[in-house]
């Protein structure tokens, strides 16, 4: 079995093969990761397109989940992510399906395949059919088909118990809106508020001698335990986010610790220590809009994708690189104890400077893109990086996961904004 291969957990999750240039080529989903990517390297395969692909990858990602569910939720985000070249299934169009509950005075329960509209979203759901058939329960169960007649005495799925009865003259929404109240709490799992909501109804309709609302209800009470599994996942599209921002970053990096680049680095530096750990900071801006900034550690040469933080810049309007440092800067050391061995900007003299002063003492450098020159107290002026070296390609690597990390934030956060205004 290939070493890399064997480095894969028997346990669920998403395969991410990448070719020399580090761009995902294939996505696919395992129950047990190590046993399923393994039959990729059997001799025995025929296929062309396993052959290509096994030609063509050059390292194997993979992001661990909590189930086989949310391996194949997370596989169908990540392809119409990343559109591998090797991935046919799944591809092209939105591969989920939400149930929506709408802002509007009379809200509606649609099945929807976005969370473009406005509203309260369930899901995703990746099996349309459970997901429709799902759908379909709650609007039968809980009455809950709006119509657009208006029909004196009610509409024909009126009178088979379908619809809720809005095409009536004297329609009862605030009957409506507790029966949706119900649905809602069915889909977010609080069954006992559920439970308790049926219970006291009931009795407020039997005490009032209105014995068919309340046999309705009674059939509510026997149906709140058959809701779809899928929602027990509580799966979302940020729920594994760093781990598929560390898992498709751009950048080449090590997976085993070296303590020796702490050495290197304290060699180049002229540093006092060798430093182990190290945290790097970046600001990402849109025609100075959404400004927001990233934070990523690497620990003797590794990610420590538990040290990894997101910040939205909330002290300014417009751009100033110098200020949205500081402010990250500044908050990430709130608590002095998460103070790094060593700080690494990505800019050049002034980018240094607005973050130097925040605290006087702590080693800081700043990188930057043009000649990829370092500079600290010791290089005012900067040196420029042997990229043949291993401390040369940690900084690098360092840099532009930082700037990976902030970018993919910057767009997350556009897309909700354009999302809203649709």
């Amino acid at each position: 079995m290939e070493p890399k291969v064997q480095a894969l957990p028997l346990l669920p999750g998403v395969y991410l093969f990448k070719d020399k240039d580090n761009a995902i080529i294939y996505v696919g989903k395992a129950k047990a990761l190590r046993k399923r990517v393994s039959n990729y390297f059997q001799k025995q395969h025929i296929d062309w397109k396993v052959k290509a692909l096994i030609d063509e990858h050059a390292t194997i990602e993979h992001v661990v989940t909590h189930s086989e569910t949310e391996a194949l939720l997370l596989e169908a985000q990540l392809i119409r992510e990343h559109q591998p070249k090797f991935n046919v299934l799944l591809k092209t169009g939105q591969p989920f399906l939400y149930i929506q509950v709408t802002n509007e005075e009379l809200p509606r329960m649609l099945l929807v395949r976005n969370k473009k509209g406005k509203g309260t979203h369930f899901g995703p759901f990746l099996f349309k059919r459970p997901a429709r058939a799902g759908y379909e329960y709650l609007m039968k169960t809980f009455r809950l088909e709006l119509c657009n007649q208006k029909i004196k005495d009610g509409c024909l799925k009126y009178h088979i118990g379908l619809c809720a009865g809005s095409c009536r003259d004297e329609f009862d929404k605030d009957n409506y809106m507790l029966r949706l109240d119900l649905a809602m709490n069915a889909l977010r799992g609080n069954y006992k508020e559920s439970l308790y909501q049926l219970r006291k109804s009931i009795a407020f309709c039997a005490a009032r001698f209105e014995f068919e609302k309340a046999q309705r209800l009674v059939t509510y009470l026997q149906n709140l335990d058959n809701i779809f599994a899928t929602l027990k996942v509580k799966f979302s599209e940020k729920k594994y986010e760093k781990e598929v921002s560390l898992a498709t970053a751009p950048v080449k990096f090590s997976r085993s610790p070296n303590k020796d680049l702490g050495f290197q680095l304290q060699h180049l530096l002229q540093l006092p220590h060798a430093p182990s750990s190290i945290d790097c900071f970046d600001i990402s801006h849109f025609q100075s809009s959404e400004i927001v900034g990233s934070c990523v550690r690497f620990v003797d040469g590794v990610p420590d994708k538990n040290n990894f933080r997101r910040f939205a810049i909330k002290t300014l309007q417009q751009q100033n690189d110098y200020a949205a440092l500081q402010e990250i800067v500044a908050r990430r050391y709130r608590n002095i104890e998460d103070m790094p061995d060593l700080i690494l900007i990505d800019g050049g003299k002034g980018q240094l400077s607005s973050v130097s002063a925040l605290f006087p003492g702590v080693h800081i450098v700043s990188l930057a893109k043009r000649e990829e020159r370092l500079f600290s107290q010791n290089y005012p002026n900067g040196i420029v990086l042997d990229l043949q070296t291993e401390v040369g390609r940690l900084l690098i690597a360092l840099r532009d996961y930082a700037h990976h990390f902030a970018i993919s934030y910057h767009r997350k956060k556009r897309a909700k904004r354009l999302e809203g205004a649709l």
